[in-house]
């Protein structure tokens, strides 16, 4: 049986009147919201609970599911340790989860368990259930730093799953939305808070999940939301099934938003496959900027390609305009996949005979040797997008205020220690910004005297 419903719900933990002591009464549209959504599970009679939290064990490259026979938690650290929940994990349902991502090539399972207790993400609407009498066996499902179709497909494996073993499922997608409504906040205030909001419940309301998974990576970044990768799981939980959407609540004012919102499944509806929707509108918006792609850009490209594919250099192209075959600078190059960072790597001053060289160099160091990556592997070239800075000569400036972060990039030297920023990035506004960010690059610590220099780039993309 396939998952007849799914919930999206936030978890503050101020929504209990054990940890609220009052202050629940400033969400009250979040309360009658979350009651609905608790009257209508009861009313499905699942077998299982499928919960995606944001709390749970996380990992960079591999999702976590809920290990062993059972577990328990309490809200201790909110004040609350007699807000307390026991849950029995659906076991077979976990390996056959684990089988079904297996196939799909997803890395998930239930090793790596590194706290076993429920947090807050899956024990706050546990708690609601079990309060309103209700309790049933659950899986409960972590995030990871992977992808947008990895959570989606993921979903499809939950749904998949369940419907081999003929459970009546309902998924719970437990996340927040922007902290960062307002300037009083616990987390401050950034503009793309409320835009993120307004793309997530408008997707919310219309069903529309491919909106939802196309919501830009950096949007939600700048507006630190926590729930926007367990709503993909849901989204490829639904996939091509027919719902009936509701947007039940949405308010903010701590700060943080909140957004219940339902999804009934009345039937199958081939035409709502948003995982091919969103993989398709992806491949052409690639081979959209490849076929734009400069003399730099595709130079990077296929250093790159020749690298992982052959293992061998390449060699340039006799048909390389003068510039870059005879003029030396400092170059970066910036791989990008799925609108994330995939690796960066580049000097500051010329280390080879030509920006070609240069170009050729930092393009290979930047998808195999950046440290924060992996290597990237020849399966993830069609999905590979490159910028290419070259760099102008830096000079030497007295203050903050001789820099403009859309113009001109940074440099900051305390003795050996520099560090580098580029110009004109997302979310830099300001010089302070800038030269605080480069600081921290150096290790330079904030009250450090520094040399600061400023160059400009001409970038290729």
């Amino acid at each position: 049986m396939p998952i007849v419903a799914a919930f999206a719900v936030p978890h503050p933990p101020i929504l209990l009147p054990e940890v609220g002591h009052g202050e629940e009464k400033k969400i009250q549209r979040t309360t009658q919201a979350y009651a609905e959504v608790v009257q209508r599970i009861v009313a499905q009679n699942p077998d299982v609970l499928l919960i995606v939290s944001p709390h749970a064990t996380l990992y960079a490259d591999y999702f976590h599911l809920s290990p062993g026979r059972e577990a328990q938690g309490n809200l201790s650290q909110f004040g609350a340790p007699e807000v307390e929940v026991r849950a029995v994990y659906d076991q077979a349902l976990v390996k056959r989860i684990e089988a079904c991502a297996q196939r799909w090539e997803i890395p998930a399972g239930t090793a790596g368990e590194r706290d076993a207790k429920l947090d807050h993400g899956t024990l706050i609407p546990l708690w609601l259930l079990a309060q309103a009498g209700f309790s049933c066996p659950i899986v409960r499902i972590g995030l990871s730093g992977l992808p947008v179709l990895a959570h989606y497909h993921l979903g499809q494996c939950l749904a998949d799953a369940t419907d081999a073993l003929n459970r009546r499922a309902v998924l719970i997608a437990s996340g927040d939305c922007s902290h960062k409504l307002t300037h009083d906040g616990p987390y401050g205030f950034a503009k793309e808070g409320a835009a993120f909001d307004r793309l997530l419940t408008a997707a919310f309301c219309a069903g529309d999940f491919l909106s939802l998974l196309s919501i830009s990576p950096q949007l939600a970044e700048a507006s630190a939301e926590c729930g926007w990768r367990s709503f993909q799981i849901m989204a490829g939980t639904l996939d091509r099934r027919s719902i009936t959407p509701e947007l039940l609540s949405y308010e903010g004012p701590f700060g943080v938003g909140y957004s219940v919102a339902a999804f009934t499944v009345t039937g199958a509806d081939a035409s709502r496959n948003f995982g091919k929707q969103f993989e398709h509108a992806r491949n052409a918006k690639i081979s959209a900027v490849r076929n734009q792609e400069d003399a730099y850009v595709k130079l990077a490209r296929q250093s790159l390609e020749t690298r992982v594919v052959n293992g061998l250099a390449m060699a340039l192209p006799d048909t390389l305009s003068p510039e870059l075959l005879h003029t030396r600078a400092g170059v970066f190059v910036s791989i990008h996949k799925d609108g994330e960072l995939r690796g960066c790597i580049g000097t500051i001053s010329p280390t080879e005979k030509s920006i070609a060289k240069e170009i050729a160099r930092n393009a290979v160091s930047a998808g195999c040797n950046d440290p924060r990556f992996e290597p990237v592997r020849e399966e993830e070239l069609p999905l590979l997008t490159y910028h290419v800075d070259v760099l102008g000569q830096p000079e030497s400036i007295r203050a903050e205020s001789d820099l403009d972060p859309k113009k001109y990039g940074v440099i900051v030297q305390n003795g050996s220690k520099r560090g580098l920023l580029l110009p004109d990035l997302e979310g830099v506004d300001t010089a302070a910004e800038q030269v605080a960010i480069a600081r921290r690059k150096a290790g330079i610590q904030p009250k450090e005297p520094v040399q600061l220099y400023r160059f400009e780039v001409v970038r290729h993309h």
